[in-house]
């Protein structure tokens, strides 16, 4: 019986992945010749925090020094970016069907890569905030959130499920020993086919809404 669901965000609740991957193309653009790598990491590591990206970028990409002052730039670059794009986003078909019907009957938690001020604004500025019971962000990693939202009373591991679009996600699942739901667009790869742990691949919210439906 589910008791507890944990939703990615960029991806699960908003379609506003595409809008971060245009702010690493637009924030790296000076250096034309690693563009497309930079991106296409980028993509193959979705759940993982800008900040650990940028780490990543700088040393095994560019073979550059990542100054503190440069670090914080790009931080606060990439958040000027994001931001109005993010918060044009479309939802996710069904979120908000989903968060309407069960945020009185289920514990709803956001974990994401996001930094967790800023996703908690984001959050607040949506007008979504009364349907969760806690927002978790980086720069703690997913798996620790989740460890967290754990040790709340009446959530155990069997009773909670992680919805997330990525391997990286698939990961904190794993390593938490909760149950996970991948989400994948429409039209797009199935990139949970043929990997263990996963307990159904959703296209949208709505489906969700159903598997819940079945083990309620």
């Amino acid at each position: 019986m589910i008791n507890t669901v944990i939703l990615d965000f960029d991806g699960v609740i908003l379609e506003s992945v595409s809008v971060k991957t245009e702010a690493f193309r637009a924030l790296f653009s000076f250096s034309p010749v690693h563009l497309d790598e930079i991106v296409e990491y980028h993509l193959s590591h979705g759940g993982v925090s800008r900040y650990d990206k940028f780490r990543y970028i700088y040393t095994k990409i560019l073979n550059a020094e990542l100054s503190e002052a440069q670090f914080h730039y790009l931080s606060d670059r990439f958040a000027e970016l994001v931001l109005e794009g993010v918060l044009k986003s479309p939802y996710v078909d069904g979120a908000l069907v989903f968060l309407e019907k069960y945020y009185q009957n289920l514990n709803l938690f956001v974990v994401s890569a996001t930094p967790e001020d800023e996703l908690k604004s984001i959050i607040w500025r949506r007008g979504l905030v009364h349907y969760f019971d806690g927002i978790f962000g980086a720069p703690r990693k997913k798996a620790d959130c989740i460890e967290k939202i754990l040790q709340l009373p009446g959530i155990t591991s069997d009773s909670t499920i992680f919805v997330g679009d990525s391997s990286n996600d698939l990961e904190a699942a794993q390593k938490t020993g909760i149950r996970f739901i991948g989400r994948i667009m429409k039209g797009d790869i199935n990139r949970f086919d043929s990997q263990p742990g996963t307990e159904r691949v959703i296209t949208d919210l709505h489906e969700l809404l159903g598997f819940i439906e079945e083990n309620s």
